[in-house]
């Protein structure tokens, strides 16, 4: 019988991955870096496709996981750059470096993520496996006192992982 604990490494790491969101809006917002970034997103997704297979894992599953990963992010900086648009006194203050501190832990995430879904359990292609996936998105949303922001990226950023 599957509960949402078989589930919570996934939410949890997607989680993980979205509390990084607002440290990418932040590197990029005010200089002309895009939120958009087909080529990267590319490199992302032939990354995954590739690792996926060597680790048994469905390359179109993974990928489509990880393509829900970099919606939600973009549906973080999207709203955080329209907050600070609207609100100058809530920008950012500090500008994170990308390549050195944002990108190793997204690579790190990325890995733990491809070994997430390694061990997805068979409820991942279940009718109760929604119910179960929101139940563990909730903790994690509350674990990382997530506003509606995230909490609609959160929700952005899961629906690939249960099939059927």
């Amino acid at each position: 019988r599957a509960h949402p604990g078989d589930l919570a490494a996934v939410t949890s790491l997607a989680a993980d991955r979205l509390a990084l969101a607002d440290k990418v809006a932040a590197a990029k917002y005010g200089t002309p870096a895009p939120i958009d970034d087909p080529v990267r997103e590319r490199q992302i997704l032939d990354d995954v496709a590739a690792r996926s297979a060597a680790l048994g894992i469905d390359p179109a599953l993974a990928q489509a996981v990880f393509r829900d990963q970099i919606e939600a992010n973009k549906v973080v900086q999207r709203g955080l750059y329209a907050r600070w648009d609207a609100h100058p006194e809530q920008r950012p203050t500090e500008r994170p470096d990308l390549a050195k501190e944002v990108r190793p832990a997204l690579d790190r995430i990325t890995t733990e993520l491809l070994d997430a879904l390694r061990q997805l359990p068979p409820a991942h292609t279940s009718p109760a496996c929604g119910p179960l996936l929101t139940v563990a998105a909730l903790h994690d949303a509350r674990t990382h006192h997530f506003d509606a922001l995230h909490l609609r990226a959160l929700a952005r950023a899961l629906p690939s992982v249960c099939e059927g």
